[in-house]
């Protein structure tokens, strides 16, 4: 009978399956940091029914146009709603084309780099 040859990669796969058998190897899984959540926030403003109202700020890289609000009632009460990691964010509301500050009194505001100010949303 020939004798059998055995490849290099053969012997390579062999060994580690002895050695797999022979020590169990204890399975260490890291855990992934907790990550902070999200939070969804309604953001309001009341202006004239039929407005073309739209929310731009610091989570949208102050795209003028990238998230309108609505008006679904027809009262004037537009809204939308974010979700955005914990931290403080600069928006302002774009109302008809004109850039306009939250009326809301409870608000913060701070002031931007054009001489005027922006609207502090905390989460």
């Amino acid at each position: 009978m020939p004798k059998k040859t055995t490849t290099p990669a053969a012997k390579k796969a062999t060994v580690r399956r002895a050695a797999a058998k022979a020590a169990p190897v204890a399975k260490v899984t890291a855990r992934k940091p907790a990550q902070p959540k999200s939070e969804r926030k309604v953001i309001t403003v009341q202006a004239d029914p039929g407005s073309t109202v739209f929310l731009a700020g610091s989570f949208n890289n102050w795209d003028p146009s990238a998230l309108p609000m609505t008006d679904k009632a027809g009262t004037g009460v537009y809204s939308a709603t974010v979700t955005l990691a914990p931290g403080i964010y600069e928006y302002k509301f774009v109302i008809n084309g004109v850039w306009t500050l939250d009326p809301d009194p409870d608000r913060d505001w701070t002031q931007n780099g054009l001489g005027t100010l922006n609207s502090v949303l905390r989460v």
